[in-house]
């Protein structure tokens, strides 16, 4: 196992990495809208930017791309938010397609809209 921890992205806000590295596989843990200087934009179009920020940091860091990514987990605290994030996700993956799962939640920290953690192949 390798652990990943990406200069480009915020600090982890708990005792984890920014992801880990087995075999071929990368796992990303989940990235919430943390700016580098620690702050979180407003609205779920920026947040879900930012997200997209730190997670193209984070597969920098592997030596990985949005396009070798495998499965995408998708966490919002509101559904009625779908379609606007939907929008910048299809946006960053272009015309790759992984796998996902999108599911509401109650909350998440530091107050964030939304969360992803994803699964790539670095074969």
């Amino acid at each position: 196992m390798k652990t990943i921890n990406a200069a480009g992205a915020p600090a982890a806000i708990g005792p984890y990495c920014h992801g880990v590295r087995v075999g071929d596989l990368l796992f990303t843990s989940g990235q919430i809208p943390l700016t580098l200087d620690g702050g979180m934009p407003e609205g779920i179009e920026a947040q879900t930017e930012q997200v997209f920020d730190n997670l193209a940091a984070v597969l920098k860091e592997a030596g990985a791309s949005f396009d070798k990514v495998v499965k995408a987990v998708v966490f919002v605290t509101d559904l009625g938010d779908f379609a606007r994030l939907n929008a910048i996700y299809e946006k960053r993956f272009g015309g790759h397609k992984p796998a996902r799962s999108t599911v509401q939640v109650a909350a998440l920290p530091r107050g964030a809209s939304v969360e992803i953690e994803l699964v790539v192949s670095l074969a």
